[in-house]
């Protein structure tokens, strides 16, 4: 999104599918740092979250991503102006949101309508799975917009 080319990118969670897995991915200039037994990790490969990654990483093409952009933007869209909610930051289907009432108070109403968020510093946090289909994304946006007009 930047133009930016790191050396290093660590990555979990979403890799595995659930499964516990990470991964450090190494560009060209520093990819003779580690060697074998350099680096260990709680997070690292075993052959069932390996599969996952494999399963995972085989679903992440340009459609994919195109469509996990097209969901962003219609969220984000829904987010921008409405009642209580000063500002919107993020990427893709990554949010912050700026809420006029503190955001501890909605990521409560939020849980009490049934939908997981968290908060992050004066923001609430969401991060949905990138699978997530539309319409249940637009009914979570709208318990998430019900709960900072209130």
């Amino acid at each position: 999104h930047y133009g930016i080319e790191p050396d290093v990118v660590s990555t979990a969670k979403g890799i595995g599918g659930g499964l516990p897995l990470g991964a450090c991915l190494m560009g060209e200039k520093v990819q003779h740092v580690l060697g074998a037994g350099d680096h260990g990790s709680t997070f690292g490969g075993n052959p069932i979250a390996c599969a996952g990654a494999i399963s995972i990483l085989d679903r992440l093409d340009d459609k994919f991503l195109a469509e996990v952009e097209a969901k962003g933007a219609k969220a984000r869209a829904a987010f921008t102006g409405a009642e209580g909610i000063e500002d919107v930051s993020g990427k893709g289907l990554m949010f912050g949101l700026k809420t006029a009432k503190p955001a501890g108070d909605v990521v409560k109403a939020c849980i009490g309508k049934g939908v997981l968020c968290l908060t992050a510093k004066d923001r609430v946090r969401l991060l949905p799975p990138l699978n997530i289909p539309e319409e249940v994304l637009m009914k979570a946006v709208a318990i998430i917009k019900e709960a900072c007009a209130e």
